[in-house]
């Protein structure tokens, strides 16, 4: 299923041979082109397999893949659109056979989440938003849910160090975008439609956090903003009000090895589950934390098999709970940091994709 980029964009999207050629470039230029991860080691929670994995992105031997995302038609969840970002180059979407069926050059993207919903004078809209750190913002794209072209929408400017972590919430009717930098500030902003049909965004709030921040996650049901600090744990505040966080889960533990990377969270009837990357360790632990407290339920770890090679040193994390095409309870979709057989300490990165987890093997796994 291709996903369609608006022709008066047309000259956005490119070849996957040409985006190799630009993405080269790129990575000479950005110090992130050095992995900060643990170098893979081999995942050390409970294993469980991939069962289908992404084209890599164009960029090779550097740090590049990083987030990834998951829409799903609530119409026909059969329709599945997965974005992930290549951090020094742009925005790729992905169809559920891992292949790419899209891709925008829009420079150093690296966290991207979206909400559906959103009204436009054209109708509604799925708000996809990335953490820019080119153009310090936050980019916004608009994808028409029928025809699944991707348009960008233009860049909200941030006085952050770097834009790193993103997430993208909904109070309501209004929708809201956060992002965080490695400075650990926070800044909050609405996103509307505005009088002239360009994007309006209104800061809300501003805060910080005392070392470098990046994936963050939000509850929309609990008005509740989950924020990972690399060194330190899993943070919750309130979406509104005053900015007061309470530690939820430490870091170095028996639960998460910093790295605190990518979070997310799989909402399936009334459990809702909490899942952070811990890339020190190349796990992924779980809260389920629809409650009054988080209770945490394990780890697990995506281990080679099904054709398929481990996931290591990962960075971002997204997942879909309810049916996602053919995976009937819900799908997991984790960066992988070296996309190949063997993985080691001492491997010498090639190329990064992403990795599919059927949300049924982690239940079972863990005992769910």
């Amino acid at each position: 299923m291709p996903v369609m980029f608006d022709r008066q964009f047309y000259y956005r999207f490119v070849s996957v041979a040409a985006a190799a050629a630009l993405c080269s470039a790129c990575a000479i230029l950005d110090p992130e082109a050095v992995s900060d991860s643990g170098k893979m080691t081999v995942g050390v929670g409970t294993p469980v397999l991939s069962s289908v994995e992404t084209q890599s992105v164009a960029t090779e031997r550097a740090d590049a893949a990083d987030d990834p995302e998951i829409w799903a038609d609530p119409r026909d969840p059969s329709r599945v659109v997965i974005f992930g970002t290549d951090k020094q180059a742009g925005l790729y979407t992905y169809g559920l056979d891992g292949k790419i069926t899209g891709f925008i050059p829009d420079g150093r993207l690296n966290n991207v989440d979206l909400r559906g919903g959103f009204a436009t004078p054209q109708g509604e809209r799925v708000l996809v938003a990335a953490s820019d750190r080119g153009r310090m913002g936050a980019a916004l794209y608009l994808m028409d849910p029928d025809s699944l072209k991707v348009t960008p929408w233009g860049v909200v400017p941030l006085d952050l160090a770097e834009p790193y972590g993103l997430c993208v919430g909904r109070r309501g009717a209004d929708f809201i975008v956060i992002v965080n930098g490695t400075d650990g500030q926070v800044r909050q902003v609405k996103v509307e439609v505005g009088p002239d049909g360009k994007f309006k965004a209104t800061e809300e709030r501003r805060f910080g956090l005392s070392t470098q921040t990046e994936g963050c996650v939000v509850d929309d049901v609990k008005g509740l903003l989950y924020i990972g600090e690399e060194a330190k744990g899993v943070w919750r505040y309130p979406l509104d009000g005053e900015a007061k966080g309470v530690l939820i889960a430490r870091a170095p533990s028996d639960m998460l090895k910093p790295d605190v990377e990518g979070l997310t969270l799989l909402r399936e009837g009334e459990q809702t589950w909490l899942i952070a990357s811990s890339q020190g360790d190349s796990a992924f632990a779980v809260w389920r934390v629809d409650g009054a407290e988080p209770e945490y339920k394990g780890r697990f770890s995506a281990v080679a098999g099904n054709g398929i090679d481990p996931v290591t040193g990962t960075d971002g994390v997204a997942a879909l709970g309810g049916v996602v095409g053919p995976y009937g309870e819900g799908l997991v979709v984790a960066q992988d940091d070296v996309d190949s057989e063997g993985e080691s300490l001492t491997m010498t990165r090639s190329r990064q994709n992403f990795k599919l987890i059927d949300w049924r093997v982690v239940k079972a796994a863990l005992g769910l």
